[in-house]
């Protein structure tokens, strides 16, 4: 069964750091794309970044401050966020598998000080 787990997240500081996970399960990471994405309050869910095999890709405003990188071994996604501001506030998704339709439940994030 193909499911996406997120772990992660929670408050943290302006300029702060967090982590979050995303373990598959029903397939392995290093065969399909895998997507972060994330909703702010009373916004549209966004794209954040992209790995698939060795490429990387992110949003613009991500200015370097956000890392996507997976274990693979591990079945497991990451996305480093570094100098968070009140801006990066938002639920965070991870997205992939067969198809690419598949989504973790979400993890909160909220910068604050």
């Amino acid at each position: 069964q193909v499911q996406l787990v997120q772990s992660g997240g929670g408050v943290v500081q302006p300029g702060g750091s967090l982590r979050l996970s995303c373990t598959a399960s029903g397939f392995s990471t290093s065969d399909w794309p895998m997507y972060w994405y994330r909703q702010i309050p009373g916004k549209e869910r966004e794209w954040v970044a992209t790995t698939a095999n060795i490429r990387t890709n992110y949003a613009d405003w991500v200015r370097g401050r956000y890392t996507i990188s997976g274990d693979h071994a591990k079945k497991t996604i990451y996305l480093q966020m570094n100098n968070l501001n009140t801006g990066d506030s938002a639920e965070y998704f991870c997205k992939g598998g067969p198809g690419g339709s598949w989504w973790g439940q979400g993890t909160q994030v909220i910068v604050s000080s």
